[in-house]
């Protein structure tokens, strides 16, 4: 039976296909665009809007096993068009912010948190993924750094426990294709709490060239972002930032990883050295 792909753009999806196809395993890479995949040859793709429950249908034809991005808006239409097609397991990419008390008012936890309350609720058998920050976040950094060599941030010391996208895939691998995994939630996270001005220290090393560090107010760097970052997601960020500042964060999720992919989680410099063509000038 196939493996449905849904958000098969982004990065985490994109590994996730080649390490199913790797695997043996028959895959759907399902898309908004699928014409505009970058995919291995050979591929199928089904076009899949989980704005539009009109695509639902055909996308899961077939489908035995999911991986979903979180998007709570038709989640139920979703899940009673998986239960009809006879897909038997989800496995949903959510968010460690589901775990804090507040998460259904939160504007990073809230799309998360209902969705795994639906699926919870549900018919189909559903695993929860619950990843901290991604490393992958850096590259929000690199148009700065190549073109003004520096990064300008309010709380360059705020800690995370930031993950390599390559162990939330093999992670998602691990869900999709082990049963012992199956209908459990896993909190991930990279295997140290690193500060920003860490990370900018690993990315510095990894690329070979010096890295600024500019602090900013909060105000200063909300201007900054405000072409691509609503201020209800910036205020949320700003205060999870304030929160962190200074403040080393537990790891914890970094067994998960370990327990489901049978490796430890990758380090931030790992993740450097893999990227640093991304912030190359």
């Amino acid at each position: 039976m196939t493996i449905l792909v849904t958000g098969s753009r982004g990065r985490v999806g994109r590994a996730l296909i080649g390490l199913l196809r790797d695997g043996g395993h028959d895959v759907r890479a399902a898309s908004r665009e699928p014409g505009e995949l970058e995919l291995p040859g050979g591929t199928p793709t089904a076009r899949l809007d989980l704005d539009d429950p009109a695509t639902f249908p055909a996308a899961l034809d077939g489908v035995s096993s999911v991986f979903l991005y979180s998007d709570p808006t038709h989640i139920d239409t979703f899940i009673d068009e998986a239960a009809k097609a006879g897909v038997g397991h989800i496995v949903l990419l959510s968010s460690a912010a589901t775990l804090i008390p507040d998460a259904e008012s939160n504007p990073i936890g809230r799309p998360h948190f209902l969705t795994e309350r639906a699926l919870a609720a549900g018919p189909v058998t559903s695993t929860f993924l619950q990843p901290g920050a991604f490393a992958t976040n850096a590259l929000g950094w690199a148009w700065s750094i190549k073109s003004t060599g520096a990064v300008n941030l309010p709380y360059p010391d705020s800690h995370s426990d930031a993950i390599h996208e390559l162990d939330l895939a093999e992670s998602a691998l691990a869900a999709l294709t082990n049963p012992e995994f199956a209908g459990n939630a896993y909190a991930l996270s990279g295997p140290e709490s690193l500060t920003f001005r860490d990370q900018l220290d690993h990315l510095s090393h990894a690329t070979g060239k010096p890295i600024g560090l500019n602090v900013v107010s909060e105000e200063e760097w909300k201007r900054e972002v405000s072409a691509f970052l609503p201020d209800h997601v910036s205020d949320t960020l700003l205060a999870l930032w304030r929160e962190m500042d200074g403040k080393p964060q537990p790891v914890t999720g970094a067994a998960s990883v370990e327990q489901l992919t049978g490796h430890p989680a990758r380090t931030f410099a790992t993740w450097a050295k893999d990227h640093a063509g991304d912030f190359a000038a």
